[in-house]
């Protein structure tokens, strides 16, 4: 490859690599953030948990739409578009004076990720081809441990310093970037012939919204509340309908028969739980550390360290460790890690020491993350038509996003009836925070048995058989 060629390539990698370290950044710059959005614009203890859940609902129930218009209207241009909405949207979160206008505005940042996500990844296989490739794309998994880190320190440094507003604000400058440097460097990409399933996408993001809606309205409404009852036989009525309408579109956003697979299937809800799970995680520990132990949005920001400089370090050791234990054995240790992690975190009360009670369980919980995301995609795309890999890949996306959005509506409701008429105090906040983390980590041990049960077992047996016919040749 001549120098002119390879500097093309560098700079088509560096647009894609800080493209996906914003989405990356943005998710946990609003953690650090949390505390004080609740102060400034008023936000109920329930309501703040919207802040996170109007853009993962978004994101996750856009995005196999956004992946279709990808290959429709040309990847270049919906790369664009996609980097366009997010700045646009940030600036009006910046700017919100009301926590309506701020979930608004962060449902149409999620909207815009959902664009941005899956041109980011068709761009990278576009233009890397081979030893290229595998290095290009190390480097795209090698940014979501980085901008975890990087995003709660920074969004810490700068609500502190300056505010949360800036916070998103800084998501500006870089998006000016991008637009001028794909502009020069990107090439579009061949169009192809289709139609949109546009009622699947409105089916599938309407139902799960109702449903996640009534679980966090739950939380202080009650269930006997008919809001209550309306939204999740709602919510589950139109995800019926999304059901109904797959299976007879001709160009269906998900192909059911990816869920023929059990090992597919399995990771597919297990990664619902797993990420139900971590969302409710970082949302009250990070609260926890800001409202109980008195820790600076800075402070609770590095406080993480522990917890995400393992789960890197675990995630570049995948490789090697698939390699000698499995997929599926990988997968079932990561669960079992991250499950005692957060066990042991959530047995916190109101005076809690942060070494011996948060650390170390974060060092667990790390451990176990860095071990299961990876084996979770394997599994989540294992066996798939070659002509059903991009809806595969965006199912993983989409149990991804919606598993954190409904997982969070349901530690939500959870952990206000824990604190079920106690006055708003850090001792409340402990108590909610600790039966979240319980429930959490029943989650966990749910997956763990569906992982077991559906991954991990036939997998065994499939080595069993197959070393069984290689003695009969014999």
């Amino acid at each position: 490859m001549d120098q002119g060629a390879r500097t093309g390539s560098m700079a088509v990698l560096v647009v894609i690599l800080v493209s996906y370290l914003m989405i990356v950044l943005d998710i946990s710059v609003v953690i650090a953030a949390l505390p004080r959005i609740r102060e400034t614009l008023g936000f109920s203890p329930e309501g703040l948990s919207w802040v996170q859940n109007a853009y993962t609902l978004a994101f996750g129930g856009l995005l196999l739409l956004g992946a279709r218009a990808g290959d429709l209207l040309g990847r270049r241009k919906m790369f664009l578009a996609g980097v366009w909405i997010f700045a646009i949207a940030s600036l009006g979160i910046g700017l919100s004076s009301t926590p309506l206008w701020l979930i608004g505005f962060r449902a149409v940042q999620g909207a815009g990720a959902a664009i941005l996500a899956p041109s980011t990844l068709a761009l990278l296989s576009t233009n890397f081809q081979g030893a290229a490739r595998t290095r290009a794309v190390a480097m795209y998994g090698a940014v979501a441990g980085i901008g975890a880190s990087l995003g709660l320190v920074m969004g810490g440094i700068l609500t502190d310093l300056i505010s949360w507003r800036s916070g998103f604000f800084v998501n500006l400058p870089i998006g000016a970037f991008l637009v001028v440097a794909a502009s020069r460097s990107l090439t579009e990409t061949d169009r192809h012939s289709g139609r949109f399933d546009l009622w699947g996408a409105f089916y599938s993001t309407l139902g799960m919204g109702a449903l996640v809606y009534g679980l966090v309205r739950s939380a202080s409404a009650g269930w006997s509340d008919s809001v209550v009852r309306l939204a999740v036989g709602g919510g589950f009525a139109f995800l019926t309908i999304f059901v109904f309408n797959e299976r007879g579109a001709s160009q269906p956003l998900v192909p059911l028969r990816l869920f023929a697979s059990r090992e597919r299937s399995g990771a597919y809800a297990a990664r619902m739980l797993f990420l139900g799970a971590m969302m409710g995680f970082w949302f009250f520990t990070t609260q926890y550390l800001q409202v109980v132990m008195g820790f600076s949005p800075f402070q609770a920001g590095l406080a993480f360290l522990p917890m995400t400089l393992v789960n890197f370090a675990v995630a570049l050791a995948v490789p090697r460790l698939t390699a000698r234990w499995g997929n599926g054995a990988l997968l079932g240790a990561g669960l079992v890690l991250s499950a005692l992690g957060m066990a042991w975190l959530s047995r916190l009360g109101a005076d809690a020491s942060y070494a011996t009670r948060i650390a170390l369980p974060m060092l667990l919980i790390g451990a176990g993350q860095g071990a299961t995301l990876s084996p979770l995609t394997v599994a989540g795309i294992s066996g798939a038509r070659p002509s059903d890999a991009g809806a595969a890949s965006g199912l993983v996306n989409v149990a991804h996003q919606l598993g954190g959005s409904l997982g969070l509506g349901v530690l939500v409701a959870v952990a206000a009836i824990a604190a079920q008429g106690e006055v708003d105090s850090k001792f409340a906040l402990a108590r909610r925070e600790s039966a979240a983390l319980a429930t959490g980590t029943g989650m966990l041990a749910v997956a763990l048995v569906l992982v077991v049960i559906l991954i991990v077992r036939p997998g065994a047996e499939a080595v069993v058989r197959e070393r069984e016919a290689l003695t009969e040749n014999v």
